[in-house]
């Protein structure tokens, strides 16, 4: 089995041998390091691969929203772009990470291209490999949840809805709230799931792109509170107007 010391990250000769003498316990690029992941099948597609596709699709989505939302002429800049977040969120949450709520007890030992895709973006937080309890039950509600409700608010937002801002706001406080426990969890577990500090994997996997499902919830939180706020004050004071 092969095991990392804690303190300097070095592995000895002894575990390295031990390590390949142990068919049970194969080697993967997960941290810690001691786990234990017998299923484990090493990827056959590049990280390169893996991000110009999440990336593709996702710029995608984004160009096709941006175009729609522009031809009505009927909605401002900052509202196509939040339009297009929400479609880029439908994507992510119904497909990815679907795809995990769906088959997380396979995705180590399965080479399809979204399972590759989960055991890449887990050399950044191994617990999408060892199927911990809080990321199942967090992705699977965020997947069948907030999935089919970021594509209702593309769709109440381009119909002009009058619930359009209930959706916003009820979707962004329902991402932030498990963004936030996705991180301080890992927070509490002293971030062994991810090699600390790495350029890649730590920063980039785990912070940044989580960290955008905190920032941008909450601009849209404000968003959805002062829409909501006007249109109750205009509602106080037609009521008003109606009882003189």
């Amino acid at each position: 089995m092969l095991r990392s010391d804690s303190l300097k990250g070095e592995t000895t000769a002894a575990q390295i041998m031990d390590a390949a003498a142990s068919p049970s316990a194969p080697l993967h690029p997960f941290w810690p390091r001691d786990l234990l992941i017998p299923s484990y099948v090493a990827n056959d597609r590049s990280m390169s691969e893996i991000l110009v596709f999440l990336f593709s699709v996702s710029g995608l989505l984004l160009l096709v929203t941006w175009l729609v939302t522009g031809s009505s002429g009927q909605l401002g800049t900052w509202r196509r772009l939040a339009v297009c977040w929400f479609a880029v969120c439908g994507f992510i949450h119904g497909v990815i990470e679907g795809w995990f709520s769906l088959y997380y007890d396979v995705i180590p030992g399965d080479q399809s291209f979204l399972s590759q895709l989960w055991k890449e973006y887990s050399k950044g937080d191994s617990r999408y490999v060892i199927a911990d309890n809080f990321t199942i039950c967090m992705e699977t509600i965020t997947a069948w949840f907030w999935g089919p409700f970021s594509l209702w608010t593309v769709f109440a937002f381009l119909n002009n809805k009058p619930y359009r801002f209930v959706l916003q706001l009820i979707i962004s406080l329902g991402q932030l709230y498990g963004a936030v426990l996705y991180f301080f969890t890992e927070h509490r577990d002293s971030y062994v799931h991810s090699e600390y500090g790495h350029p890649v994997y730590f920063w980039f996997y785990f912070v940044f792109m989580n960290a955008l499902w905190v920032v941008i919830p909450l601009l849209l939180i404000v968003d959805a509170w002062r829409q909501m706020s006007t249109a109750q004050t205009f509602a106080d004071r037609t009521h008003k107007a109606k009882r003189k």
